[in-house]
């Protein structure tokens, strides 16, 4: 089946539906990948890179003729003409603003799916690409305010003066702003961040944000994650909140959304006046129409010597990123439908029907509830007469199974007297042995290996009883203790090899090998382990 990949034609627009490294993935899934020639070249992602990767490089015709076509930006009237009877569209469609093109799309009979309309639970998040620009667009945001702003972010103490650092508000916790929160806090900020849901306090403490309140208890929770409107008499304490922040904060990044209208008013006028000359907001709600009143779409407005940036555009600014991601996010859709071998919409795909809006042209959107699927019921069993009581069993002291597997129960203090016993008896009877057959007494070398043998059966018997007696769960973190055990022993047979090839020698060259072992195993094994905590 191909995949048409199209040349985006919005003024500004440099992402394409694809970088070539999940080209590539398609390819080897078994997909016919046609690109468009210079569809990726805005985004640094040549002709060359998709042709390598095993796509074909086709004219515009051909990529908007392919079975499923793939964009970034809704259409344009002029490419929904190019659309092929039948074919299968996906890309950001926002079908509640755009009623007109969804009924361009419909009279062409094409299956549409909006990737702004994936829902945002824990299955789809590799589908959501709404997240992922969302991410782009906050990191992006706290850049092209440092731009604008005309000090630094972090606190300077410099023998020409000390400069105090920036103050950071951002109205909204959603994906946005927390990535706009993690960049500003990165960057050496005092960051204080608002959302009207109570969940996002949490997770702006999590970034080292403030989390700002107002007294009055109202929720905002809405749908898939998103914020609902809230009452007059919580809107009215929250401006009165953003007016004392106002006077205090140097940038103000806004990312207010509410699904289906217009972008709600929250930095006004009166707001901006308030702010310090050579302050910044940026407006990433630009493309709904602002979330401040000065906002210009697109532009950057001056007030009073304060910025109000409104680009609409921000994930574009990082071009390369964010096509890769958004490709990303398509590869797991198309995956999700079946794939190259049984592609099909299955309204029973609860991370899928949400996002068609159109099959065969018929309108499909907005999607009706899923049916939940009711857990089977227990069988009720008649009651059974309850026995008279008996005392309970004392506890035992074997130490309870876990998922892991049965429980070892730990080795008793008896199996250590025994083994250093047999040691004993091992060692007595070799010296036995040995000074049997000689009428030599017993030289210094004698005793001295006797005394050897004994501190290495006393040190059998303390090592048994401490490290056999440890939880399993704590065999790492003791992986350092029996580093230093083995580093002594490295020492001490340093220190007993010295003179001729004798028995105490070679005890001591083993003892030494077998310590350097434990060592660099233990050095290795940490290593690995500290290479999974870093980023």
């Amino acid at each position: 089946m191909k995949l048409g990949i199209v040349k985006e034609t919005r003024p500004l627009e440099r992402r394409v539906a694809a970088s070539p490294n999940v080209v590539a993935r398609w390819i080897k899934a078994g997909w016919q990948v046609e690109v468009e020639a210079g569809a990726g070249a805005a985004a640094s992602f040549p002709d060359s890179q998709y042709t390598a990767a095993g796509a074909q490089i086709v004219d515009t015709k051909a990529a908007w003729s392919a079975a499923i076509v793939l964009k970034v930006r809704p259409p344009e009237d002029a490419e929904v003409a190019q659309l092929a009877e039948g074919s299968t569209l996906i890309s950001f469609l926002y079908p509640a603003q755009n009623d007109k093109l969804i009924e361009a799309l419909a009279r062409k009979k094409v299956n549409a799916l909006a990737m702004d309309q994936v829902p945002r639970i824990s299955r789809a998040q590799k589908m959501d690409a709404l997240s992922s620009m969302a991410n782009i667009s906050g990191y992006r945001a706290v850049l092209e305010g440092a731009n604008r702003f005309g000090s630094f972010f972090t606190g300077q103490f410099t023998a020409a003066g000390k400069v105090p650092p920036a103050k950071v508000l951002i109205i909204g916790a959603g994906v946005a702003g927390l990535s706009a929160l993690g960049a500003a806090k990165a960057l050496g900020a005092i960051v204080r961040a608002f959302d009207v849901r109570a969940a996002a306090e949490e997770q702006v403490k999590s970034l080292g944000g403030e989390f700002l309140t107002v007294l009055v208890k109202e929720s905002g929770e809405g749908q898939g994650g998103y914020a609902k409107e809230m009452s007059k008499e919580f809107i009215d304490a929250e401006y009165a909140l953003f007016r004392a922040q106002a006077k205090e904060v140097d940038i103000v990044i806004t990312t207010a959304l509410i699904p289906g209208k217009p972008a709600p008013k929250l930095w006004l006028k009166d707001m901006v006046e308030l702010m310090k000359p050579g302050s910044v907001v940026v407006d990433m709600a630009a493309e709904q129409g602002g979330n401040c009143e000065y906002t210009k779409p697109g532009e950057v407005a001056e007030v009073n010597g304060v910025s109000i940036i409104g680009y609409t555009d921000l994930p574009s600014r990082m071009a390369s990123v964010a096509s890769d991601l958004y490709g990303m996010n398509l590869l797991h859709f198309l995956d999700e439908m079946g794939g190259a071998s049984g592609f099909r919409i299955d309204h029973e795909n609860d991370a899928v029907r949400p996002a068609l809006v159109l099959e065969a042209g018929e309108k499909k959107w907005p999607a009706p509830p899923m049916k939940k699927v009711e857990p089977p019921k227990a069988e009720v069993k008649p009651a059974v007469k309850p026995e008279p009581a008996t005392a309970a069993p004392p506890p035992s002291l074997t130490p309870p199974k876990s998922s892991h597997g049965p429980a070892q129960r730990p080795p008793s203090r008896a199996s250590g007297i025994v083994l250093s016993l047999i040691g004993l008896v091992a060692a007595a009877a070799w010296l036995g042995v040995r000074y049997a057959k000689t009428d030599a007494p017993a030289s210094f070398e004698t005793y001295q290996l006797l005394q050897h043998l004994t501190v290495f059966v006393l040190a059998v018997f303390v090592g048994f009883q401490v490290v056999w007696n440890v939880t399993p769960a704590l065999h790492t973190p003791l992986m350092s203790v029996t580093n230093a055990i083995s580093g002594i022993i490295v020492v001490g047979g340093l220190l007993s090899g010295r003179g001729e090839l004798h028995t105490s020698v070679i005890v001591a060259l083993i003892a030494t090998f077998f310590a350097t072992i434990n060592i660099s195993g233990g050095f290795i094994v940490t290593r690995r382990m500290l290479a999974m905590f870093r980023k």
